[in-house]
């Protein structure tokens, strides 16, 4: 028969238990770890949607671009300057000139 031996445990049961409490502590820890950075995440991640969120509905909210100018029309002097030079080169006569000349100024 074995006996069974009474009062303090000995240096290799101790060893024993100790490496089962820091084991089980490690495990522990761990898992609270992971529950908080699994939280921390999530928060994060809800975060970003909502600012996602709040962009889209700025960008859906906000008035369209004005579209681009038109290009600008000649001014009058301009006009009448290049009619003039069409006069001299001989493009048109002067009865063409006077006519056009006289539309542009609203005659």
């Amino acid at each position: 028969m074995l006996r069974r031996r009474m009062g303090r445990p000995g240096l290799i049961g101790t060893m024993a238990r100790t490496a089962v409490v820091a084991g089980t502590a490690t495990a522990v820890a761990g898992g609270v770890q992971r529950r908080q950075q699994a939280r921390a995440d999530d928060a994060a991640d809800q975060q970003q949607m909502e600012a996602d969120a709040a962009a889209y509905q700025a960008q859906q909210s906000a008035p369209p671009p004005p579209p681009p100018p038109a290009p600008a029309e000649d001014d009058l002097l301009t006009q009448l300057a290049r009619l003039g030079q069409m006069n001299q080169a001989g493009l048109i006569d002067d009865a063409e000139f006077a006519a056009a000349k006289a539309k542009l100024l609203g005659i």
